[in-house]
């Protein structure tokens, strides 16, 4: 993420200027097979050089592309890969479509407050005011989102939760009382240096208490959680290692998720199986 710090400020530096030769200094080019951060984004060739003044793929435009891909994968704004992709991998039209202000606007407001979870912070250099104003001639903000969309709850960036160890049976089923939702679930942790995202939720999430969550979005939820509070995560697992947990939440008025508990759940754990089992016919 430190990397992804430094390309912003480059970004912001090359915005300063817009000059570029079109009828010279630039060439269509296919996206390449290994820049994966811009594949499926509606077009297949890109203009070099590109707005980060980019003209080499091998040496510049690939390498550089996956300094990118952190954002991406925490997934902060529906956008954020058109946005960013028409910086880095620009449409090879007639001319230059940058990002209209509003877009970068609407990607700032959603992605700085995950990159502020990160320890890092938009760069002032690089004002959305630097993008044009007028939407005749840039990439507009999409705002037909559906209404069923909106109501999924969203991971957001929070305090770390209470990670608490070998947890009495009362222990257990207090948080369970308290929380909206209760579920198991195995997060690994790769090793350094991996292309993939960080954590990853293994295999099926189980309900122990499902409340506000849906059943096909809770895998991805966690896992979104995850990546954007890596402050919190990097305490739960090891590289190259994975853990089974009792992880315990509620879901805020503004549809954040908020994890509360985790509980590791190792074999020797009979607490946590018998306050799963009690939690059946239990009154709180």
């Amino acid at each position: 993420m430190a990397v992804l710090l430094s390309t912003l400020v480059l970004l912001a530096l090359v915005f300063l200027s817009w000059a570029f030769d079109l009828g010279q200094s630039t060439r269509c080019v296919p996206i390449p097979h290994q820049m994966k951060v811009c594949h499926d984004i509606g077009y297949s060739e890109m203009r070099l050089p590109n707005f980060l003044g980019h003209s080499s793929l091998e040496s510049e435009v690939v390498p550089r592309s996956e300094d990118w891909r952190p954002l991406l994968q925490i997934a902060c704004h529906p956008q954020a890969q058109s946005f960013l992709c028409s910086l880095i991998a620009p449409d090879c039209l007639d001319t230059f479509i940058p990002p209209c202000r509003s877009l970068c606007v609407a990607v700032k407001n959603s992605c700085a407050p995950m990159l502020a979870c990160q320890g890092l912070s938009w760069p002032e250099a690089l004002d959305c005011d630097r993008f044009p104003a007028l939407e005749d001639m840039c990439l507009l903000p999409q705002h037909q989102y559906s209404h069923f969309a909106k109501e999924l709850p969203k991971p957001a960036c929070q305090n770390c939760p209470s990670v608490e160890e070998s947890p009495a049976t009362k222990t257990v089923l207090d948080a369970l009382c308290k929380d909206d939702f209760a579920v198991t679930a195995k997060i690994s942790r790769r090793r350094p240096l991996s292309r993939e995202p960080e954590f990853e939720v293994e295999g099926r999430v189980e309900f122990i208490r499902q409340g506000p969550l849906l059943p096909y979005d809770t895998q991805h939820l966690l896992r979104q959680w995850l990546l954007i509070n890596l402050r919190c995560a990097h305490t739960l697992v090891r590289p190259g290692r994975a853990q089974f947990f009792l992880i315990t939440g509620a879901v805020q008025p503004d549809g954040t998720l908020a994890v509360n508990h985790l509980f590791p759940w190792y074999k020797k754990d009979l607490n946590i199986a018998v306050a799963t089992r009690k939690w059946k016919h239990h009154k709180c």
